[in-house]
């Protein structure tokens, strides 16, 4: 199928979205659409799928004008897409969420046999492994993703959108989705890549298009370096490194002593952590996801039920506390999922600014919210912090996801902080936002804050810590410094003991950030 979009504009209010985009896909290519954050790469994308009606311009699939007035249509014509935000139910199976609108009956009764059957096919053509009968609430997000693509396919989908589907996943799981995405275009599908992140679209791409505020302004090659695709997209020089001075750490604002966390199955998912933190120092917590990174935070931020051990912030325990307490203290937090626990999609920009401290001057009392502070205190922290919307006044479902982790990132750091704690802080974000925000995390440490910062990018953790703590399997295996070899990092996210993993570097032995090791002086 090749198919083009011709002088597609879609507009909201008076705001342009999309400026007469013109764009062609050719059968069984990898086309990745490269901007920053409101670009206007997901409108042009839900245009096409039937979600938006253009106000100018036309679809055409293989020479012939075609028209979509819902996603049922677009999906009778193979297009598919896999959306930033999933669309599944989570309380089905995946086999029930496979089916979804096209369901299988046999004798007028609704035939999961079948759905089941589909599932186990197409899992086992792309090693998907995936168990039609599991609860998509009780998969990881990488498995979720592998039901979106499995659900698109099922409808013989020739053109996949795939709408940043890596901000959510681990290297691993990120590296996985792309050989998926190779086998796909071997075997005829077109596959459209929405991202932001540069190593990726050099690693996966055919062919390259790069949109800047709702404009086509460049064609590249997947052979142009980083520099040149990040200045194609902001329209100006970034820097892809944070330069920072030397930290100047002061004395410890936190100490954390054999904190531990069981989940209500019973098992230990922090197991006897301890470490501290000192004024004016970044602390990154690395490691692949799923090692207890989540529990800690969630234990130091009141969110775990079951803790023990202690964590104490200038001397004030926080085990125990209450959210809103630890929050009170002056903590500033960035939770790793922005959509479930940073936000609330239905309030407006300006209310999310504040949800911290709405009740709190100058933002508000017990008695009553100052709207008109509110607003003061959006209007500011907009253009600061460069959040793409038409009006302060918008609901903040209305962003793009980017646009969204500004408003968060905005949120944590607008105020005399204790402690910074960020949890994947600029998962989504483009490389001219990151900049931005890497620059306003080390302006804290420089202030003399305590920072922790938590990721899985290996590329995030060298740039910001002063020192490392790499979690594995619920424990931290060891603190090294900043600038520790990405090598040992990696092996040392794979099980191994800093001085096994200095050892197996120094005798040849090589790990990426999206490898597991398998072998070695393993914990």
């Amino acid at each position: 199928m090749k198919l083009e979009l011709r002088g597609i504009t879609k507009t909201f209010g008076s705001f342009v979205a999309n400026d007469a985009i013109d764009l062609v896909i050719e059968p069984g290519e990898i086309h990745s659409l490269l901007g920053e954050n409101g670009a206007g790469k997901s409108t042009l994308m839900n245009v096409l799928y039937g979600l938006y009606r253009p106000d100018g311009g036309q679809i055409v699939i293989d020479g012939k004008p075609v028209t979509f007035s819902d996603p049922g249509e677009a999906m009778a014509a193979g297009i598919g897409m896999v959306h930033q935000h999933f669309m599944l139910v989570p309380v089905f199976t995946v086999a029930e969420n496979m089916i979804l609108g096209h369901e299988p009956t046999s004798g007028g009764l609704l035939d999961l046999a079948a759905a089941r059957a589909l599932v186990r096919e197409t899992s086992a053509r792309f090693g998907f492994d995936l168990d039609p009968d599991a609860l998509v609430e009780d998969l990881p997000v990488g498995a979720q993703q592998r039901v979106e693509i499995i659900k698109a396919l099922s409808r013989r989908a020739e053109v996949l959108v795939l709408d940043e589907p890596t901000a959510v996943l681990t290297p691993h799981e990120t590296d996985e989705l792309m050989d998926i995405m190779r086998q796909l275009r071997d075997e005829g599908t077109s596959i459209v890549f929405i991202t932001h992140k540069l190593r990726e679209v050099k690693a996966v791409s055919d062919r390259i298009t790069v949109i800047r505020r709702g404009k086509v302004v460049a064609q590249a090659d997947p052979s142009a370096d980083q520099a040149e695709l990040a200045s194609l997209m902001v329209g100006r020089q970034v820097s892809l490194s944070q330069d920072k001075a030397a930290a100047d750490p002061g004395e410890v604002a936190l100490e954390v002593t054999d904190l531990r966390v069981t989940d209500a199955a019973g098992n230990r998912t922090l197991d006897g952590v301890s470490f501290d933190v000192r004024h004016g120092e970044v602390l990154a917590i690395a490691g692949v996801q799923g090692n207890g990174q989540t529990e800690l935070t969630e234990a130091l931020l009141g969110l775990q039920d079951d803790v023990h051990g202690s964590a104490r912030l200038e001397g004030t325990e926080l085990v125990g506390r209450s959210t809103k307490q630890v929050l009170d203290l002056g903590v500033g937090f960035v939770p790793e999922d922005r959509t479930h626990d940073a936000l609330i999609a239905d309030f407006s920009v300006a209310e999310n600014l504040v949800l911290d401290q709405h009740d709190r001057p100058p933002f508000g009392s017990r008695m009553a919210m100052k709207l008109k502070e509110i607003a003061r205190n959006a209007e500011r922290l907009i253009p600061e912090f460069d959040i793409r919307t038409g009006d302060s006044t918008a609901a903040v479902s209305t962003l793009s996801g980017g646009n969204q982790q500004k408003v968060v990132m905005a949120r944590a750091l607008n105020r005399d902080l204790s402690l910074l704690l960020a949890s994947q802080p600029t998962r989504g974000v483009d490389v001219g936002s990151i900049e931005f925000l890497h620059g306003r995390i080390i302006a804290e440490r420089d202030k003399g804050t305590p920072v922790i910062i938590v990721s899985t990018e290996l590329d995030e953790v060298v740039q910001l810590a002063d020192r490392i703590a790499v979690m594995y399997r619920g424990s931290i295996l060891g603190i090294v410094p900043g600038d520790e070899d990405r090598d040992v990092l990696g092996l040392m996210m794979a099980g191994y003991t800093a001085d096994a993993a200095r050892e197996a570097v120094a005798s040849g032995v090589r790990t990426t950030d999206s490898q597991l090791a398998d072998e070695g002086d393993l914990v």
